[in-house]
């Protein structure tokens, strides 16, 4: 039995994590079957095993992993086929493009979409998201999703490096997509999922390529239920 433990919110079927959905379609990619096994901010008790606090983390036949990167280098370990990263080279320069999605793409699109994220969560969970987010952000919830509007055009502006890459490329990675397409695609499709902002601009070269991303797998990320 292959699992993914993800987050969830208040309804169980909508799975918003950034770091889950890199994990999601890095299995996809390998061709591998997996359950996916929804969890809370708070119900740590299914992570014990993998000495995880955060998710995802992968039971891969009772081999545990935990952390995004390390579940796609585990991957590319564990199963040859279809390589995430292609080489050493490739893996180490990754973990530099790793630090930079979370940094810019993530601690970018995290204060816009707070508040709606709060939303879609049950009573205690919401009270533990709240507590540790606004210690975080040094404001409320509402407060930081307040400036969005002022945030837009920066963080626009900050993606341009991701723009470069598809001047002669359809993906991120190259011809077809591969680890920093997921890692990237991750941010994205939490903004779809748990917000009605629109990050990207419809004349944007990052808007068709979020939208080529949306219909890998069959439209595996498309067919994903969002919250109300």
């Amino acid at each position: 039995m292959r699992q993914l433990f993800e987050l969830c919110g208040e309804n169980r079927d909508v799975r918003f994590s950034p770091f889950c959905w890199r994990s999601r379609l890095m299995l996809k990619h390998k061709g591998l079957d997996f359950d996916c096994v929804p969890i809370t901010f708070l119900e740590k008790q299914p992570l014990e095993t993998a000495a995880a606090k955060t998710v995802p983390v992968l039971n891969d036949n009772g081999t545990w992993v935990k952390e995004s990167f390390d579940i796609a280098c585990y991957l590319d370990d564990t199963y040859a086929d279809r390589p995430l990263f292609g080489s050493a080279d490739a893996r180490a320069q990754a973990r530099v493009l790793n630090a930079w999605v979370d940094h810019t793409l993530l601690g970018g699109i995290f204060p816009m979409i707070v508040a709606d994220i709060h939303r879609h969560l049950d009573a205690k969970n919401a009270a533990y998201f709240r507590e540790t987010r606004e210690k975080f952000l040094g404001c409320t919830l509402e407060e930081a999703q307040a400036s969005r509007a002022g945030r837009l055009g920066t963080f626009r502006k900050s993606i341009a490096p991701l723009r470069a890459g598809l001047k002669v490329n359809d993906y991120l990675s190259g011809e077809t997509p591969a680890w920093l397409d997921y890692a990237v695609f991750g941010c994205f499709i939490w903004v779809h999922l748990a917000s009605d902002l629109e990050v990207l601009e419809v004349d944007d070269s990052l808007y068709g390529w979020r939208e080529r991303m949306f219909e890998l797998f069959d439209g595996y990320g498309r067919s994903m239920p969002r919250a109300a």
